[in-house]
């Protein structure tokens, strides 16, 4: 007999919306520390950097989980998902980095010339590859 409580099943569209909001409040956060140093210089890209998280993965995976019978996410389409996210996350924080430097380069429109085709197909695969197996 063990004294140890038996895990409590969280459901992973949950977990996966309560990691999101939490990388999205380290960004914010990240935000707010690297333009109190840049001198009154202020970058759009950079101040709302955090909204890719929030709005593209906290969201959604907050309706899914709360849905009843919701059925499990493909790891593989939501990994897919969230490497589209983050290059674009990562793309505006650079784009943000450059105009507070006050300068520009041509190559970070590939962050968003990659990053809305993975996360667009990403969502799709999502969507199509659902596990039959209700929760």
């Amino acid at each position: 007999m063990s004294t140890l409580e038996p895990e409590r099943s969280v459901n992973p569209a949950l977990r996966t919306a309560f990691a999101d909001l939490c990388f999205s409040i380290l960004l914010a956060l990240f935000g707010m520390v690297y333009e109190g140093f840049s001198h009154g210089v202020y970058s759009f890209y950079m101040i709302y950097a955090f909204l890719f998280l929030l709005g593209g993965g906290a969201l959604p995976f907050l309706v899914v989980g709360l849905q009843k019978n919701s059925r499990s996410i493909n790891p593989s389409a939501k990994a897919l998902y969230h490497c589209g996210l983050a290059t674009l996350t990562i793309g505006s924080i650079l784009q943000g980095v450059l105009e507070i430097y006050g300068t520009t380069n041509g190559l970070i429109r590939i962050y968003w010339i990659a990053g809305l085709p993975l996360a667009i197909v990403g969502a799709v695969l999502c969507v199509l590859l659902r596990d039959s197996a209700a929760r």
